[in-house]
C-alpha cells in the first residue's frame, strides 16, 4: 500500500471514529474486519490505488471501501448518511497528500446467511502529492 492509500485510510478512520452522531448509532469503527464485534458496526475495508496526476504533480487515485455491517431487515439510514458525509469530508490534507476530489462511485447492499447485512460504499479519492 502506497502512502496515498495509507493517508486516505487514516483520514477516513479519524473522520468516522470522531463522528459523535455515528458513535450513537453503531458499536464501533474498525480498521478492517474486527475479529469479534456485534452489529451494527463500521469497518474501513480495502484501499486500491493507481497512478493519477497532473502534468506537473504526482498523484494517486485511491478507491476506498467503507462498510456498514448490521442485523435486521434493512440498513440504518442515519448511519448510512453519516458514512456518506464522512466520504464527502475526505477532501483536503491527508498525511502529506492533498485529496482534491472525493466522491462515492458505487454502493452495494447484500444480505448474509446469518440474518445480517452489509452495505459497502466505494469512494474514489484523487490525491496529489505534497
Amino acid at each position: 500500500m502506497s502512502g496515498a492509500e495509507q493517508a486516505v485510510r487514516a483520514k477516513a478512520l479519524a473522520l468516522l471514529a470522531g463522528d459523535s452522531e455515528l458513535a450513537g448509532l453503531v458499536h464501533g469503527v474498525f480498521d478492517g474486519v474486527p475479529p469479534r464485534a456485534s452489529a451494527p458496526y463500521v469497518s474501513v475495508g480495502g484501499a486500491e490505488g493507481r497512478d493519477w496526476g497532473t502534468k506537473d504533480r504526482t498523484g494517486r487515485e485511491v478507491q476506498l471501501t467503507l462498510v456498514l455491517n448490521g442485523v435486521g431487515e434493512s440498513a440504518d439510514r442515519g448511519a448510512v448518511a453519516r458514512i456518506e458525509a464522512a466520504a464527502e469530508a475526505l477532501r483536503g490534507a491527508a498525511g502529506g497528500w492533498t485529496v482534491v476530489g472525493a466522491r462515492t462511485v458505487r454502493t452495494r447492499f447484500a444480505f448474509g446467511r446469518d440474518g445480517g447485512w452489509r452495505r459497502e460504499t466505494i469512494v474514489r479519492c484523487r490525491c496529489l502529492a505534497g
